[in-house]
């Protein structure tokens, strides 16, 4: 075992499949697998290789020679846990443990460790659990042999009795009602937060992107908040709002987002829809990307199909805020700069120093000034409904009686006031 009782000792490997059109940069994305391994403390990265693959072999993933070699290495350097950043089937996983003596955990695996390491509320831990145990169903598929022993009945009924992976299907499939059901709960209690916010006729800007490009850092410059903001995939993974009055502008919600990845696990887009849910209530959508990466362009593919299945079109405002620039050598960073200005909607900064936030924010705030309208209205006497629906948004600032009626100081949102039209 490792010499570190603390940490388990990890060796990340890349499969690099020739016959995958689609594959990515195998060295990026060797890197970006390490800094997941990275993301989980008790991890200790021992080892790290990408490994070139004609093609992928049903039963072990790599060929035999292959297997042999990358055992005397794991061997050698006493790992007790292998990381294959992409998918590994059942079989494969239990063929190579057994070569090779290991645990051993595919990326969809290593997501799920990270997010339920990671998950701070009550609803992100049902999602996880959710998340987990579908996983854990489709890997029942005669994963272990003492799984398709039958187990007799209870004696009352003739009859085989069920095999073991029935029941532990049936099992898994009662715990997801369950989970469900709570997570419904949740989710309702949290729409209800979410309708008492929309009375606040504060504007909400949410932070999205990519993971790892430096939300949480953007958002603990803007906020004064100590949200957690360290380097690593997945820092955060739970929204997290707080009020910000901007300069000239309007007082706005600020809401920062889990990170975004690439072939982030089909059991993870689903569980998490509910945790990028504010993002469609957000008035701007500001997409935060790492300019400084080599794949900058490719992850903000991945960040704006993502915003695209939730649901967030071209009506709401997006400003793309190239963020890291300070990471770049001057006459890059000037480049970047000068692509910027030329663009309205996109903003060169660095978090870290705060050089070109103050643009950012002028912008933000010129572009709320027509979400949040301060006008006087006046409503006759006899429409009793819409001068409580105005009481129960909070828009009201004054009321007066008149002689033609009600007169309000009213301050809402444009999208406000496009609903009481339609009363």
């Amino acid at each position: 075992m490792g010499d570190d009782p603390e940490f388990t000792r990890a060796w990340v490997l890349h499969p690099d499949i020739k016959s995958d059109k689609d594959r990515r940069d195998a060295t990026l994305a060797l890197a970006e697998a390490v800094s997941l391994a990275h993301a989980l403390p008790e991890l200790k990265v021992v080892g790290e290789e990408v490994v070139p693959l004609p093609k992928v072999r049903a039963g072990m993933l790599f060929g035999s020679g292959k297997i042999e070699e990358l055992g005397q290495r794991i061997t050698a350097a006493d790992v007790e846990l292998v990381l294959i950043d992409g998918p590994v089937t059942p079989v494969q996983q239990r063929n190579l443990e057994k070569a090779w003596k290991v645990k051993l955990l595919d990326r969809t695996g290593l997501i799920l460790e990270i997010f339920s390491d990671r998950a701070a509320t009550r609803e992100g831990v049902l999602q996880v659990e959710m998340a987990a145990l579908s996983y854990q169903r489709t890997r029942l598929v005669r994963a272990w042999t003492h799984l398709e022993r039958q187990r007799g009945g209870l004696g009352f009924v003739g009859g085989p009795g069920e095999t073991q992976i029935e029941a532990d299907r049936r099992a898994i499939d009662t715990q997801l009602v369950r989970l469900r059901r709570q997570l419904e709960k949740v989710v309702k209690t949290r729409s209800l937060h979410r309708e008492a916010r929309a009375k606040v006729p504060y504007p909400v800007v949410a932070l999205v992107g990519y993971t790892n490009a430096g939300k949480s850092t953007l958002f603990n410059r803007l906020t004064g908040a100590d949200v957690m903001a360290k380097d690593m995939l997945f820092a955060t993974l739970d929204p997290t709002m707080r009020r910000v009055e901007l300069e000239n502008g309007p007082e706005v919600i600020l809401s920062d987002t889990v990170g975004f990845i690439s072939d982030l696990p089909t059991e993870l887009v689903a569980s998490f829809r509910a945790t990028l849910e504010e993002v469609l209530a957000a008035d701007i959508v500001l997409h935060v990307r790492d300019i400084s990466h080599p794949e900058t362009e490719a992850q903000a593919e991945d960040v704006a199909t993502i915003l695209t299945d939730l649901g967030v079109g071209t009506d709401r405002v997006q400003f793309e805020v190239w963020n890291k620039i300070d990471l770049l050598p001057e006459e890059e960073a000037a480049a970047v700069r000068a692509r910027a200005e030329r663009d309205e909607n996109v903003f060169a900064l660095s978090a870290i120093t705060g050089e070109g936030i103050d643009g950012l924010l002028e912008h933000v705030a010129q572009a709320l000034q027509g979400a949040v309208i301060t006008e006087t209205l006046v409503l006759p006497y006899a429409e009793g409904r819409k001068r409580a629906w105005l009481f129960e948004q909070d828009v009201v600032e004054n009321e007066r009686q008149g002689e033609a009626g009600f007169e309000f100081d009213l301050r809402w949102t444009a999208v406000q006031k496009a609903q009481f039209d339609g009363l």
